[in-house]
């Protein structure tokens, strides 16, 4: 069932907090899991990651085993990672490191270690926060309404295909691609076929969710020369599935719905101040002036939403 949910602002300001309030009010949609995208101010250099242990006895031994990797690619911990635990067997951690020779090459090796320990995104101004439980519960364990940005998805995940596991909750990072991440809602019946293609040409693929794969595809087009524009508008003939999701970068959020139009979208958008969810209900929490709503309910329909005058279609 899940639910999804995109906000941009006009002007850097308390994005975390309004992705809490879409995803709050769609928490009966999907509750195993919840997740946030945020885009805060990007830095000249260097990036941020979030990622996640799966057993935090090791977690010295896990943050040793990463610091190496980072060596290995001429990079390390501009400060010490920031650790979130509570009583569930995982940790999570924040940390700004500097750049790696080749950030693609590190990731890479940096996926070596995914049998414990997982980055789940990696930007310029991209953070990836996602745990198990319901919008507030996991907002007040790392802090979500009080960070900054310009922009971000959110998602409550009802799971069907794969575990209710921390890191198989949405948003998802397009890895090894730099401040993408995507939220899904719907299924994508040849997941595998697209998988195996994908992996044949070098991608990684650290779930068994589909939605993973939704972000990969989507940036290789991109990497092979399609606009964002074009990308979305060939999913919907190239992806076989149920599906409408959004996907986001520093400039802004697109946005694709499948053939059958089977999952909804509704969106307000006030002169680039724009609220989008799978339920009217949810923007209305955070558009409280009376406002008119756009339903997306037609088959085949994409979107692009830049952020200020920056363009997601070029």
């Amino acid at each position: 069932m899940c639910g999804i949910a995109g906000r941009i602002l006009t002007a850097p300001g308390q994005v975390g907090a309004d992705l809490v309030d879409l995803m709050d009010a769609q928490e009966h949609r999907g509750a195993d899991s919840t997740g946030f995208a945020v885009y805060g101010p990007p830095r000249d250099t260097g990036y941020v990651l979030r990622a996640m242990g799966f057993d935090k006895s090791r977690q010295d031994a896990d943050l040793n085993a990463f610091e190496a990797v980072l060596k290995d690619h001429s990079s390390g911990f501009l400060s010490d990672p920031k650790i979130v635990t509570d009583e569930n067997r995982h940790y999570c951690f924040r940390a700004e490191i500097s750049d790696p020779t080749d950030l693609q090459a590190w990731v890479r090796d940096a996926d070596e270690l995914t049998d414990r320990f997982e980055v789940q995104s990696c930007g310029r101004s991209l953070e990836i926060i996602k745990d198990i439980g319901g919008a507030e519960a996991v907002a007040e364990k790392h802090g979500v309404r009080d960070i900054i940005g310009t922009h971000g998805l959110g998602h409550a995940r009802l799971a069907t295909e794969s575990s209710v596991l921390p890191n198989a909750s949405h948003p998802f990072w397009a890895r090894p691609f730099s401040d993408v991440a995507i939220v899904h809602n719907g299924q994508i019946t040849d997941y595998f076929t697209w998988r195996d293609k994908l992996s044949r040409k070098g991608y990684r693929f650290l779930t068994e969710n589909d939605s993973e794969l939704i972000a990969v595809w989507v940036s290789d087009q991109m990497k092979a020369g399609l606009t964002m524009e074009q990308a979305l508008k060939k999913s919907i003939t190239s992806i076989d599935g149920v599906f409408t999701y959004m996907i986001a970068t520093p400039d802004g959020i697109g946005f694709a719905k499948d053939r059958f139009a089977m999952k909804p979208l509704v969106v307000v958008n006030r002169n680039g101040d724009l609220a989008a969810a799978t339920e009217e209900q949810a923007v209305r929490r955070v558009m409280t002036e009376e406002c008119d709503v756009i339903n997306y309910d037609g088959p085949s329909l994409t979107g692009i939403w830049g952020v200020g005058n920056r363009s997601l279609a070029a």
